[in-house]
């Protein structure tokens, strides 16, 4: 497997169990989470001809997706480590692959955000429309959800921001907010509710997503991540 660009590797652990289904032996020159560059040999396979040929572009589907999102992702993740920023993909993935596509975020240095709606509770703008007391909400879904689950709630205002901190919100999410007004909030946070830690969110991409870790907000996420990922390309050639 040649690299024909440059990238960062994902797809080992999913390859690794194709190989023993498909019977075929595959030795690695690069493991999860490393970069290569156009040229470089990332794998040497070896089996029978039938079996080789049959795999080709099943490989090379599931390492190129892979490898793709981890690619774009550490591209994001290099912009916003020095401002100590964590980048957290969305469930903004493709059908039955959450969990692949979520892997590829990780290897390419991103933290996952939740997997499905039964990793934490998060209050969307969809959800608000139903609830008229956001604090009464809050307290008796504390009854009801496990003990370490935490508490999200999705803001669009200062004064949803502040009421979502008075609530008792862990997690505040500024939804396609500005710089400034996330900074206003933050400095809200910081006075009043140091606890809770504020994401970022919406429309964030790698031209602007700098200007957003610049208002030191604890995360951000985006789904670009995966869906904007163009894929890289890679070759299997045959000795």
């Amino acid at each position: 497997i040649i690299a024909k660009s440059d990238g960062i590797m994902a797809g080992v652990e999913y390859i690794d169990v194709l190989a023993k289904l498909e019977n075929f032996e595959i030795k690695w020159n690069k493991s999860d989470g490393e970069s290569f560059i156009k040229g470089d040999v990332l794998a040497t396979l070896s089996g029978t001809s039938h079996v080789l040929l049959k795999i080709e572009r099943t490989l090379l589907n599931m390492l190129l997706h892979a490898s793709s999102i981890a690619t774009l992702t550490r591209k994001y993740v290099e912009i916003v480590e020095p401002y100590g920023v964590k980048l957290l993909d969305t469930r903004k993935t493709r059908p039955l692959l959450r969990i692949f596509e979520k892997y590829a975020t990780r290897c390419g240095g991103a933290v996952n955000h939740r997997m499905g709606l039964d990793d934490s509770l998060m209050i969307k703008d969809t959800h608000l429309k139903t609830i008229k007391d956001l604090k009464a909400y809050i307290l008796k879904a504390r009854q009801k959800i496990p003990f370490t689950s935490k508490i999200e709630v999705e803001v669009e205002s200062f004064d949803m921001a502040k009421e979502a901190f008075a609530a008792g919100a862990d997690i505040v999410m500024c939804d396609n907010m500005m710089p400034e007004l996330i900074e206003k909030i933050l400095k809200y946070r910081d006075e009043n509710f140091s606890h809770v830690l504020l994401e970022a969110s919406g429309n964030i991409s790698l031209e602007t997503i700098e200007i957003y870790a610049k208002t030191g907000v604890d995360a951000i996420s985006s789904g670009s991540l995966i869906h904007q990922a163009n894929w890289i390309d890679l070759s299997m050639k045959i000795d």
